[in-house]
């Protein structure tokens, strides 16, 4: 079951995707499902409604609302969302991750005790920032890119256990950065697991892109659900 809700954030209409799941007998946990670069598409949409089979309440925000809403670009033509990515700021987001939070809290039907979150790109340093920001369960973060160097600092503020996943061969996020993300969370004595897919590239998890691997995909998406359960986010 998926429907749109809508809330508002700095003067803006922000819709949020909401995959539940069917017959829940009690309020269910939440995950929040942050996009890549193109948007809440096909792509994300079906990531939540994988979780929300699982028996999560799955919430996808839209990122991009303060530039458009439902935008949804193409995995060949990035240059076409710069103006959405590049308007972007990390007060922006951090608002938008309060205020989806916050929808969730009122929500009788979520358990809001037991609020995990997993982004991809864009969305895997969105997650990270969230997991700074709100008392999630768990963490999942693919590919982020950004993280290092501007994020670092927020190594120390971590509150759940994350899980992120990085591809050997991503020539956006290259091996000191990644490196340097796991040794501030080692620092900081934060619990953290990192897996680098040696022959994987960015974005290696969605299947509508030509970077999709094949076998990284599955083993990303079974090492996330047991992490998840490791954790009692569900």
């Amino acid at each position: 079951m998926n429907h749109t809700v809508t809330v508002t954030v700095d003067n803006s209409p922000m819709d949020i995707y909401v995959a539940r799941p069917e017959n829940a007998a009690a309020p269910a946990p939440a995950i929040l499902v942050f996009q890549e670069a193109f948007g809440v598409n096909a792509h994300i949409r079906d990531v939540a409604d994988r979780f929300a089979k699982l028996g999560f309440t799955a919430i996808a925000p839209e990122l991009f609302h303060r530039t458009g809403r439902g935008v949804e670009g193409s995995y060949t033509d990035f240059a076409a969302l710069a103006p959405h990515f590049g308007a972007l700021t990390r007060e922006g987001l951090e608002a938008d991750v309060d205020a989806t939070h916050a929808w969730l809290k009122s929500d009788a039907a979520i358990d809001a005790a037991r609020v995990s979150a997993i982004g991809f790109c864009l969305g895997g340093r969105v997650a990270y920032l969230a997991n700074a920001r709100l008392p999630l369960t768990a963490a999942v973060s693919f590919y982020g890119g950004g993280i290092a160097p501007d994020l670092l600092p927020l190594a120390s503020k971590q509150h759940a256990p994350i899980l992120m996943f990085w591809g050997g061969r991503d020539g956006h996020i290259l091996p000191e950065q990644y490196r340097a993300v796991a040794d501030a969370l080692t620092k900081a004595e934060k619990v953290h697991e990192q897996v680098v897919f040696g022959q994987a590239d960015h974005g290696f998890f969605c299947d509508a892109r030509a970077s999709y691997n094949a076998q990284a995909a599955p083993q990303a998406w079974a090492l996330t659900q047991a992490f998840l359960q490791a954790y009692d986010a569900y």
